[in-house]
């Protein structure tokens, strides 16, 4: 039996770091109060780029290659590089092969980029996982997601004063034996499809005339986000029971960390231990397409997580879609 592991974990973030009152002061000179917002979703820091010289591709250059020192392997050795983003910085040639040539990664490595928006890393991670199981030839694999949101959304008082900039990278490692990758259940609902476009134009309108940059900058519908909230549970549900695990069993649930609020009503409606609801959106801000893995990565430095514990992932992607994933760590 081929077990898909993750062998390690690493993250990128700028070094601005932002509060609250940045935010709150910011669109107050608007007319527009975002404080209760920040509160509800559970906000306090985040890190926003502040140069031109660093983006999401820079990003994740600097998070990849982190990793592959501290996993104390040669780029040459991974056999697949997946990149996921809502904000690539090219869509020609993809990032990942970008991340191909800035790593030095070998002739036989497989690259391609998805965007699943913010569930961008658990697909790519699953689609990752379920490759290496069928393939052989796939031992190693590199899964970026890189967010940043701050430069497209400036005049957007919901995504500029929650999203934050970063890039995480995971190293995937097919293995004989059990454990690692489990499973994984996916919803889609498309009842909020249009409330959030990017660009806002569309890409072939960018260039029209009387088209100005915020025009193109993220264009979003307020909606009652905890409609994903039944799908969540769903999923979580769905994933556990059909592999025979007891919540009681998982070690630690890795949540997105959009709403806290959000997390405390499926934490709530699956009766779940809230202390293994891991959530650092207080102290990240929220990134988008890695941020469960963020948590993860935050969990695992402060010494909460062991090898062998199961684990539980959910986030949810703009439109909308859930993706619950299984794991033994």
């Amino acid at each position: 039996m081929t077990a898909v592991r993750i062998r390690g974990i690493e993250m990128y973030h700028p070094s601005n770091e932002v509060d609250n009152e940045y935010y709150i002061n910011r669109f107050a000179e608007a007319g527009v109060p975002v404080a209760g917002l920040l509160k509800a979703l559970g906000r306090d820091k985040r890190f926003i780029i502040d140069n031109q010289e660093e983006n999401t591709f820079t990003m994740s250059v600097a998070a990849s290659k982190k990793l592959l020192e501290s996993a104390g392997i040669s780029a040459d050795e991974l056999d697949l590089i997946i990149f996921t983003s809502q904000t690539p910085e090219y869509l020609i040639p993809s990032v990942s092969m970008k991340l191909h040539a800035a790593l030095g990664a070998g002739k036989s490595t497989l690259c391609y980029d998805i965007n699943a928006n913010c569930a961008g890393i658990l697909v790519a991670m699953e689609q990752a996982s379920r490759t290496m199981m069928a393939n052989p030839r796939v031992r190693k694999a590199l899964v970026v997601g890189a967010e940043q949101l701050s430069v497209h959304s400036t005049d957007n008082p919901v995504y500029h004063s929650n999203f934050a900039d970063s890039a995480a990278a995971v190293l995937l490692q097919a293995e004989e034996g059990e454990g690692g990758f489990i499973d994984s259940v996916s919803q889609t609902n498309t009842m909020v499809i249009d409330n959030s476009l990017f660009p806002g134009t569309g890409l072939s309108n960018m260039y029209r005339d009387g088209v100005a940059p915020t025009d193109v900058h993220v264009q979003f519908t307020p909606f009652d986000d905890s409609v994903c909230v039944d799908s969540a549970v769903e999923c979580v549900q769905q994933v556990m029971e059909q592999n025979g695990v007891k919540a009681e069993e998982v070690g630690h649930f890795l949540f997105s960390q959009f709403s806290v609020g959000n997390n405390k009503l499926v934490v709530d409606r699956l009766g779940l231990d809230e202390s293994k609801v891991h959530y650092v959106g207080d102290k990240y801000g929220y990134t988008a397409s890695n941020s469960p893995i963020l948590a993860l990565h935050d969990a695992l430095k402060a010494g909460k997580v062991e090898r062998g514990e199961y684990l539980v992932f959910w986030t949810v992607g703009a439109g909308w879609q859930n993706i619950a994933l299984l794991m033994k760590y």
